[in-house]
């Protein structure tokens, strides 16, 4: 590749330096020349770069759901870590790497200096090329559906990405014109030109596959579907307490989704995970029975211990840090409440209470549901505000208490005898289309766990019932999708973007065109003169 003065000296030996790892001055940076192996590199080095984009992507999307990988670390390995943050930091370092590499080879290029990567990049960019596709394989096996959660993203982000991608792929048309003009083999110039043209005509054609529920009209926009706290409000007080319910009825939940144990001595009561080291202080009161089942305490244990402390030690959200003191006093106050208890605050503050009864293989499953429909009719509670998700022993339920309202975690099937009217099913298991459909028969979706403003605005659009959620006090604050499109406005946005997209590289290939014409003829200009004064020293 022939090599132009396109910036200064004391520049084009800086930019060199930083990607070449090694001090070279003008006059050896004339000799060097770049290779076919380096451009191999830099072509290596571009896909490494948008690898880890991709990743960091995926990265941001999985934050949604990012709690529980953290509580399933924990049931592992017995380590409480926000590990989002390991995350995030890892990928912004991989993702800050390849980024400065890539702008160094693309500002060397069009100062027409040599691509001469240094061997130490070349390894790290391996090591980086490893370690991504090591996550996206730990992501395939251990957490598929993660997948799906991408795709549904898309549906949020896939207007916003192609613009973004049209808008990127526009500004690579001025090192690649750069290399072009400044390379002789015909080849490799007709092969990128082609590549690059197919390339940005399907960008171009990308809009006529890019669907979202929220390219609708306003007036079209269905009502925003209600909140279901999960656990409470987990992110404002411990999980499954008296106080997480009482936060949960602050941010105007409809529901508060919780989990049901029944104790040895049968009085139910509110706990998520089977073992309590998680939640409490199990392993300071019973260290010698800490890793037993929740079910093999009484009553009387349970209530010696701290359901509390453990919200301010481990900080599971970022959102405990700003809780105020009187917040932090109260926190460690909670002990785990019963279900009679919670049935009784949830009356007083009219809102509904849907549960789970673990463990669903206990050899004395049944009499867990005769304990817990036992306090749900002594309670007094009006039965039309008890959702009961459990399948085991439900016809029993029915009969028993037949104004609980029962909530499946299946979607129908055809030709079905007794029809469903309430579905409990993760987000990711329905479709917009189904979703709608479910709406139109006049059954209740409620989706979990959506914690994210954008997955909420999608479902919102989509026509959701209801969420469960973490994040209720931000979900709370939303009045409106974070975005909604009428298709007009979508159209003539494609319309534009793409046409200032294609002036844009005709007038980038125009101009360095005319830049290298202008150069071509100042060195024949400067060679005719070279060699008159040869000539005349000669003679």
């Amino acid at each position: 590749m022939a090599h132009t003065p396109g910036c200064c000296n004391p520049c084009a030996t800086c930019l060199l330096c930083f990607y070449s790892c090694r001090w070279v001055t003008a006059k050896k940076r004339k000799a060097l020349k770049t290779t076919k192996c380096d451009c191999s590199w830099f072509l290596f080095l571009f896909c490494i770069f948008v690898f880890t984009l991709v990743w960091l992507y995926f990265a941001i999307i999985i934050l949604n759901d990012f709690h529980n990988f953290n509580e399933f670390i924990f049931k592992q390995r017995k380590l409480w870590l926000d590990w989002s943050l390991v995350l995030l930091i890892a990928t912004a370092v991989l993702i800050s790497y390849s980024a400065a590499l890539v702008v160094l080879a693309l500002c060397l290029q069009l100062c027409g200096q040599p691509l001469k990567l240094h061997w130490l990049h070349k390894s790290l960019l391996i090591l980086s090329t490893l370690v991504v596709a090591a996550a996206f394989t730990g992501l395939g096996i251990k957490w598929a559906e993660e997948w799906r959660s991408a795709y549904i993203s898309l549906q949020a982000t896939g207007p916003f990405l192609h613009i973004g991608i049209v808008g990127g792929m526009t500004l690579l048309a001025w090192p690649l014109a750069s290399f072009i003009y400044s390379t002789h083999n015909k080849g490799l110039k007709v092969f990128l030109l082609l590549v690059y043209c197919a390339v940005m005509i399907a960008l171009y054609l990308a809009p006529l596959g890019i669907t979202s529920p929220c390219i609708m009209e306003e007036n079209q926009l269905p009502p925003k579907p209600a909140l279901v706290g999960h656990r409470g409000a987990p992110m404002l007080a411990p999980e499954n307490t008296l106080m997480s319910l009482h936060k949960a009825v602050d941010c105007d939940v409809q529901v508060f989704e919780t989990d049901v144990m029944v104790s040895a001595d049968g009085v139910p009561f509110l706990m998520h995970d089977e073992e309590l080291t998680r939640t409490t202080n199990v392993q300071a009161v019973f260290p010698e029975r800490a890793a037993l089942n929740s079910t093999a305490f009484n009553w009387t244990d349970l209530q010696q211990l701290d359901a509390g402390s453990w919200f301010l030690e481990r900080r599971p959200f970022p959102t405990v840090q700003s809780l105020s003191a009187g917040d932090r006093y109260q926190v460690t106050k909670q002990r785990i409440p019963s279900l009679e208890q919670a049935l009784e605050a949830a009356k007083q503050s009219n809102i509904s209470i849907m549960f789970d009864l673990r463990p669903e293989n206990h050899s004395d499953y049944q009499s867990f549901v005769n304990a817990t429909l036992e306090v749900i009719l002594q309670s007094g509670i009006p039965l039309q505000q008890v959702l009961w998700l459990p399948d085991g022993f439900r016809e029993q339920v029915k009969q028993r208490a037949p104004g609980v309202q029962q909530v499946y975690g299946r979607k129908r099937i055809q030709n079905e005898k007794e029809p469903l009217l309430h579905v409990n099913l993760p987000y990711q298991d329905m479709s917009t289309e189904e979703i709608r459909q479910y709406r139109q028969g006049n059954i209740s979706v409620n989706l979990y766990v959506v914690n994210q403003p954008w997955l909420f605005s999608v479902l919102w659009c989509s026509g959701v019932s209801s969420v469960t959620t973490n994040a209720c006090q931000v979900l709370k604050e939303m009045k409106h999708p974070i975005w909604l499109l009428p298709s007009s406005t979508y159209l003539m946005i494609w319309i534009v973007v793409d046409c200032a997209s294609l002036l844009a590289i005709f007038w980038a290939f125009l101009l360095l065109k005319k830049c290298f014409q202008g150069r071509q003829a100042a060195e024949s200009e400067t060679d005719v003169l070279l060699t008159k004064i040869n000539s005349l020293m000669q003679e």
